[in-house]
């Protein structure tokens, strides 16, 4: 697939939000429509807001009406959108990734590495996932999943060749998790890419700066605030980057 284009969305969040959260949505997603992405990934909880205590009368199922304005723009627009929020589960909802194909098809990731502070409010995920775009093999993640270097190590070992995450990162840990980032995409040759969020969100002040690394090193990176897609194009092999704002 020539010059396949990958995104991933800087946007802020209200506060258990979701109508007014989903519009904020359907406006990143049409633009990085316009500009030809075949795949966009939001922030962590990026229909809810990362608020833990709301997790559970917030949580989605797999077939959610409120997530048909989503479904009915990817369709319409042929691009694949992943989005965050809490899942449905038996007991503590999952921090999930509901992946919208542009057949309407709704798959989930749920984060599979929780930190101390969710483990009240969230249960873990199990499995991985993976989405093939073309010749690319798409593994996603979800914040702290990038922080365990057995994750990344899975996916590449999966035939992984694009790694990409939703996630709430402050200022305090903003240099060492994209370090790591940076150091995956020398590493394994791998795509790396990072969708934060650019508002206080929960408890968390996060930083922005959502980014995309190459082998070559940094490609692209949104500002601390802007509200923007960041989008890697890969042709003739190579991957290039470029930041537009929404």
């Amino acid at each position: 697939m020539p010059n396949l284009k990958i995104a991933v969305a800087q946007v802020p969040s209200i506060k258990g939000g979701i109508e007014e959260n989903i519009n904020t949505h359907l406006v990143a997603i049409e633009k990085a429509s316009q500009v030809g992405v075949s795949y966009i990934v939001f922030p962590e909880l990026s229909l809810t807001g990362y608020e833990p205590e709301l997790a559970i009368s917030l949580a989605f199922s797999r077939d959610d009406i409120r997530l048909k304005p989503i479904i009915d723009l990817a369709v319409k627009n042929n691009i694949q959108v992943a989005v965050g929020a809490p899942l449905q589960a038996e007991k503590l909802p999952k921090i999930g990734l509901i992946i919208i194909s542009p057949t309407g098809a709704i798959e989930f990731y749920e984060k599979m590495n929780l930190h101390s502070g969710e483990r009240k409010y969230f249960s873990a995920g199990t499995n991985y996932h993976f989405v093939t775009i073309g010749t690319e093999k798409i593994a996603n993640a979800i914040c702290a999943d990038m922080n365990n270097t057995q994750h990344a190590k899975y996916c590449f070992d999966s035939d992984a060749s694009v790694y990409i995450a939703g996630a709430v990162i402050s200022k305090n840990g903003y240099e060492a998790d994209t370090q790591l980032m940076s150091q995956y995409a020398t590493e394994y040759n791998m795509l790396v890419a990072m969708a934060n969020h650019n508002q206080p969100t929960g408890s968390w002040e996060p930083i922005g700066r959502s980014a995309i690394w190459s082998k070559s090193g940094l490609l692209a990176s949104a500002s601390k605030t802007q509200n923007a897609i960041v989008v890697a194009e890969r042709e003739d092999g190579k991957w290039s980057g470029q930041v537009f704002e929404i």
